[in-house]
Order: structure tokens, then C-alpha cells, then sequence
């Protein structure tokens, strides 16, 4: 699998559990519910990849939507209201 590096940003609980708000990282995932799921072992994230949604360059996608080098990906978690 041919490496690639993207960058990742985070919100609200999934920022919370990786520590950080963004990060660059060197990954071999396919798609963007390969990258979250390698994403959700590395800092124990307690919601599944059915429970998020992806933007990839500024514009919601699907999961499975593949990624390239140099994407900029955003994972959202569900949003509570009050």
C-alpha cells in the first residue's frame, strides 16, 4: 500500500481524546473509514465509524470516499443540542 500524508483535524470529543485539534499524519488507508478506524485505535475513541461524519477538502463525503495525498480531513462527531 503506497503511503500518503494528510491532515486531520478534530472536534469536540474526538478532540478531546486525541489532545489535539489537528495533526498531520503518514497513512495507508484507503478511505476515509479506514483512516478513522486506524484513527479510533490509536487514541481510544469510543464512537464508531457510523457514528461520525467526513469532510474531505471543505465538502462532506461519504466514508468510503478514497483519499489522496495531501487531503485535508475533518471528522465530526454528532452534535448535542440544548
Amino acid at each position: 500500500m503506497k503511503e500518503k500524508t494528510v491532515a486531520i483535524e478534530f472536534y469536540a470529543i474526538l478532540r478531546e481524546r486525541a489532545g489535539k485539534d489537528s495533526e498531520s499524519l503518514k497513512t495507508t488507508a484507503n478511505t476515509a473509514r479506514d483512516l478513522y478506524n486506524d484513527l479510533r485505535h490509536r487514541y481510544d475513541f469510543s464512537l464508531s465509524d457510523r457514528s461520525v461524519k467526513v469532510a474531505i477538502n471543505d465538502s462532506f463525503q461519504n466514508l468510503d470516499s478514497p483519499i489522496s495525498e495531501g487531503d485535508k480531513i475533518v471528522f465530526i462527531p454528532p452534535v448535542a443540542g440544548g
